[in-house]
């Protein structure tokens, strides 16, 4: 672990950020744009939902890059400025975060799959090396690769954001099987455990696809597994359609009402993820604060 990760942790939970992709819709992003592109076009707009964070209390916050990667953006025909969008997407943050917070840039998914061969090791680590190196050097603190499914591909990005320097933090998502205990591909939290330990990630975690009392036997197979800081983002329950928009109906009080459970399960780091705003943040602040 590194001495920035650990020198957090050790003055206690450290809380992060929450969604980024609601409150951009929020303020004007259309369903089916992409949102990494505002880094670019709407920049002022990225830089509001930064402060909200930062101004709500986050001691940690991250960027707008979580699909910026080459395998993503050449959905929008955006796959030759990937470098340009992570640079904007760090600077955007630091702005916002000042000397009031830290900035860890965001790495996601490549929307590839390595097991049919839709894309090969040699292409996602070009990919992932790429957004890391442009994160890095337009100043972020840390890389977070978050929200993945495929071991292989999460110790390909890990790779990639180590050569950097920087701390990494890498994040799965546990959605499948009779517990929601499982990755899409199968994996349980003491396989990623010990995969990212051998990798030498600084934290590991996860976060996304169920709400966050799901995330209280997860993160305590975590810590039982690990001495490594642990990283948790749950989502605002379970997404509902109601009149053809998505909608999270957990409350940032029913949402905070279980801190006390994740941080006795063993939690470092704690935020939101999807469906999650300024307002869940500020309650768990609340809650930890009493």
């Amino acid at each position: 672990m590194t001495s920035k990760i650990s020198e957090l942790v050790e003055k206690g939970i450290v809380v992060t950020d929450g969604a980024w992709g609601t409150e951009m819709q929020n303020r004007g992003l259309s369903r089916g744009e992409c949102p990494d592109s505002w880094n670019l076009t709407n920049p002022e707009k990225v830089e509001e939902v930064a402060r909200l964070y930062v101004d709500s209390g986050s001691r940690v916050i991250l960027t707008n890059t979580f699909g910026a990667n080459r395998f993503v953006l050449g959905k929008f025909d955006l796959s030759e400025r990937a470098a340009e969008i992570n640079t904007r997407g760090v600077e955007i943050s630091r702005r916002a975060a000042g000397d009031s917070a830290l900035v860890f840039s965001s790495i996601g998914p490549s929307g590839k799959l390595l097991m049919t061969g839709e894309v090969t090791e040699d292409e996602l680590r070009d990919a992932f090396t790429e957004q890391a190196r442009a994160q890095s050097e337009a100043g972020a603190d840390a890389i977070l690769i978050e929200t993945m499914m495929d071991i292989e591909e999460a110790l390909i990005a890990i790779s990639a954001a180590r050569s950097t320097g920087l701390p990494v933090i890498a994040s799965m998502v546990f959605d499948s099987g009779k517990e929601k205990d499982r990755t899409m591909m199968g994996n349980t939290p003491e396989q990623m455990v010990e995969a990212f330990t051998q990798a030498g990630v600084d934290a590991v975690g996860t976060n996304c696809g169920q709400g966050i009392a799901g995330f209280i036997p997860l993160c305590r197979r975590i810590r039982a597994a690990t001495d490594l800081p642990v990283w948790i983002k749950p989502n605002a329950g379970l997404p509902e359609i109601v009149e053809g928009e998505v909608v999270y109906n957990t409350t940032p009080e029913e949402f905070a009402s279980y801190i006390p459970d994740l941080v006795q399960a063993g939690a470092s780091f704690i935020g939101g993820c999807c469906g999650t705003n300024d307002m869940f943040i500020s309650e768990i602040i609340r809650v930890l604060g009493s």
